[in-house]
């Protein structure tokens, strides 16, 4: 079997999706939707049009294979000029060089299996690539990344290529039920797939081994996700926290920021000049190392107006710390409100305030979630089950194509 996955070559999620593959006996290619180095955790497959000097590539466990690459650094160049290629942006992208350089790879490759992570960079290039095969084209999963079709569905700029991607993938994945059920108002004709987290399960025996010894209500870390944008509102977060500054100070707790943006790396300077909180923010670090501050964390708070379960979610359950999460994601199909996390609107500082103090405070409840918890993760996010679903997915999408042809 070859696969050719089309995503975001730099991403942790792509990666450790990808991963879940090292053992099979497949043929794996990524196609970046755009010139990054590749993600250090990346192995054992074939990367084409890096955009990294030929003897100089960062990831020495991957192949690489430059086809046509002058035109692929062209496009790199295109995108420079257009500053930043960000979600919101991304309506005009991808450009001819890139199609191009695609329709190429499929040609020279020829896969069985075409994978598209995300919508709006590898989606709506795969469905560029597709209108110029007249039929012939790879059997296509397409699969949905957090907002790709909650959010970007709903945008006049990006309303018919979500569509058009929908309509016309031979197979559809997301990690929600609530995207499946939208998939179906885009007009989706394909097959769904079964709803696995978008990277994959964990390996909870790994994952133990970073938790705090002791019951979560000993732990003295409040973790903040710090995106503030187009769709993370991390400020309110910042907000809801300044007004708890009693409590949090009273037990000598801290505050650590991951991912932050630069207006949440400000107002996180000033709220501990004002208040006294410790705050840290952490830097850019290795998965491990991000998962052993969920370990030491108490509470998780997670803000956006979009999103799909939200990895951080996840990782909260894996870790035993207190998840917050705004109900704008599909935090509803994994924790229930008031007994195994709380369930917020992302911009309602006075609920987030209320639903903080009580995670900072009761010591029962959140003992008990870290207990609920750890029970949905083995059921749910042990690796061990999930990567056979995963094993089975590709198999299920080949075997049917080979029906086909007979």
């Amino acid at each position: 079997m070859k696969i050719l996955f089309i995503g975001m070559a730099n991403s942790i999620h792509l990666a450790r999706w990808v991963n879940q593959l090292n053992d099979a006996d497949w043929e794996r290619f990524i196609f970046p939707t755009y010139s990054v180095k590749p993600h250090a955790d990346l192995k054992d497959l074939t990367l084409i049009n890096s955009g990294e000097i030929p003897g100089f590539q960062s990831n020495r466990s991957l192949r690489y294979m430059n086809d046509k690459l002058s035109l692929f650094l062209i496009d790199f160049i295109h995108g420079i000029a257009q500053k930043r290629l960000t979600p919101l942006r991304l309506a005009s992208y991808p450009s001819s060089f890139v199609v191009r350089a695609l329709i190429s790879t499929i040609k020279r490759i020829k896969p069985d299996i075409i994978h598209s992570l995300e919508f709006q960079g590898a989606g709506y290039l795969t469905m560029e690539a597709k209108k110029q095969f007249n039929g012939k084209f790879p059997k296509w999963i397409a699969t949905n990344w957090g907002s790709d079709i909650y959010l970007f569905g709903r945008l006049t700029e990006h309303r018919e290529r979500v569509r058009a991607v929908i309509e016309n993938c031979d197979y559809y994945s997301c990690e929600c039920e609530r995207d499946i059920i939208l998939a179906g108002k885009y007009g989706l004709r394909g097959e769904a797939l079964p709803v696995l987290p978008n990277t994959g399960g964990f390996d909870l025996a790994a994952c133990e081994l970073l938790r705090q010894p002791g019951s979560t209500s000993e732990r003295k870390l409040i973790l903040l996700k710090g995106y503030q944008g187009w769709s993370g509102r991390a400020l309110s977060g910042l907000r809801a926290l300044a007004r708890c500054a009693d409590i949090i100070n009273k037990h000598d707790y801290s505050i650590g920021i991951f991912s932050a943006t630069p207006e949440v790396k400000i107002a996180s300077e000033l709220l501990s000049l004002e208040t006294g909180i410790p705050i840290e923010i952490i830097p850019p670090c290795p998965h491990s190392e991000m998962l052993k501050k969920y370990g030491q964390a108490r509470v998780y708070l997670g803000l956006s107006i979009s999103d799909a379960i939200s990895t951080s979610l996840l990782e909260s359950i894996v870790m035993g710390s207190f998840p917050i999460q705004s109900f704008t994601s599909c935090a509803d199909e994994w924790i229930v409100d008031g007994q195994s996390g709380f369930i917020v609107p992302p911009e309602d500082v006075d609920i987030i305030e209320e639903a903080l103090r009580r995670a900072l405070t009761d010591n029962e409840l959140v003992d008990q979630t870290a207990i609920i918890n750890r029970e949905t993760a083995r059921n749910r996010l042990d690796s061990a089950i999930i990567q056979p679903k995963v094993i089975n997915f590709y198999q299920h999408v080949y075997s049917t194509k080979l029906e086909r042809q007979l």
